[in-house]
């Protein structure tokens, strides 16, 4: 067949238009089904800049002081079991998990991250017709997985960067299947207190999952991410990871706890080897070693509280913050991105967080103390030329 003539068949069956059998043209073409195409994409923190000198990244919210020597080792000791399948029921990491937090092992579930968690339970519980709640400011994994599942995201307002129980409750409809709530909350640090959850947990319909995103509880002390509400009630569900306080992101490890129906049914999603070897034995490992934790908890509250205090002195407020983070509030958005140029000059990333409708804040990791030290200097600087 000559050339032109592929090129007018081609044209026939993938151009708009029918084909010969009077058949729609796009109803043949693969596309993705609806509400794909309104996710924007996920962009994590910058963590390079143009050079080779070294930066003080400050935009991913990472352990500066890395995980615990146990889990290094345990890590390494997996060198030469490579080539073998891991264990896919997550037996010794969900043990090891119950015994630290006091928990009921077959109730616990892991996936790579706390993000496939909180997938499976959209995939789970939400599709087509029903809707997930999440906040303004709320992690934006969740529209996400909300629109990959098929359903509709209902984004509600916060109160000065703060869940608002009321609104969420308002919110609330025959279709309402799922609400999001971090707590403490990213990008913003705050923190609903336990008789607020509680009243949150008491009003919602029966028919609703309240999932509470604990990927911070661990660095606000005396809170037990929920755990008090999932043995409680049936319809609330926790998620934790080991990419914060545990310093293990790279390995890309979570867990859930709730109900055991519910641990049922998300165990119907996940794949069977959807965590490495080495990844199942580094947490493990890293869990045990608490007093690794405590000290990233102590050492973190102590550099929060330092830059929270010299940035308010300087003219840079921000909400009291229960994470590994605090959110640097600017007069408006453009003095927010020139502080940010700046930080940038002196090879500083921090986050900027206009995709969580906060333009005029920068999201600043709580690093080092040399890291705290260089944002403080740099932005006193910066603070003195916006007189």
């Amino acid at each position: 067949m000559r050339a032109d003539g592929l090129v007018n068949q081609f044209t026939a069956r993938y151009n708009p238009g029918q084909d010969k059998n009077g058949i729609s043209v796009m109803a043949q073409r693969i596309t993705p089904k609806p509400g794909i195409m309104d996710i924007d994409l996920y962009v994590g923190g910058d963590s390079t800049l143009a050079g080779t000198a070294p930066v003080i990244k400050l935009s991913s919210n990472e352990n500066p002081l890395g995980p615990s020597p146990r889990a290094i080792a345990a890590f390494r000791d997996c060198a030469d079991q490579l080539a073998l399948y891991p264990p896919s029921d997550h037996a010794e990491l969900r043990a090891a998990i119950a015994e630290v937090h006091g928990l009921d092992p077959a109730r616990i579930i892991c996936g790579d991250g706390s993000d496939e968690v909180i997938a499976w339970l959209c995939y789970a519980y939400a599709g087509p017709g029903d809707e997930v709640i999440h906040t303004t400011h709320g992690f934006s994994m969740y529209r996400i997985s909300c629109l990959a599942a098929g359903a509709t995201p209902v984004e509600v307002a916060e109160q000065n960067r703060c869940v608002d129980v009321d609104r969420i409750l308002a919110a609330c409809t025959p279709r309402t299947r799922l609400v999001f709530i971090a707590n403490p909350a990213n990008p913003t640090g705050t923190m609903l207190e336990k008789a607020a959850l509680a009243r949150l947990a008491k009003g919602l319909p029966a028919h609703v999952l309240l999932v509470l995103d604990g990927a911070y509880t661990e660095f606000a002390e005396g809170y037990d991410g929920g755990l008090s509400l999932v043995e409680s009630h049936e319809n609330v569900f926790m998620t934790r990871t080991f990419s914060k306080i545990y310093g293990l992101g790279g390995l890309r490890i979570g867990w859930g706890y709730g109900a055991r129906q519910v641990i049922d049914v998300l165990n119907r999603l996940r794949g069977p080897f959807n965590l490495t070897g080495a990844a199942l034995q580094a947490a493990r490992a890293a869990v045990l070693d608490q007093q690794h934790v405590a000290h990233c908890r102590a050492e973190n509250a102590r550099l929060r509280e330092l830059l929270r205090a010299e940035l308010k002195e300087i003219g840079i407020p921000s909400d009291r913050s229960y994470a590994n983070f605090i959110l640097a509030r600017f007069s408006d958005a453009a003095t927010a991105d020139a502080a940010d140029t700046a930080l940038r000059a002196h090879r500083i990333i921090v986050r900027k967080v206009k995709g969580y409708k906060l333009p005029q804040c920068l999201r600043i990791t709580i690093g080092t103390e040399a890291a705290c030290q260089s944002v403080i200097e740099v932005l006193t600087e910066f603070m003195k030329g916006q007189g």
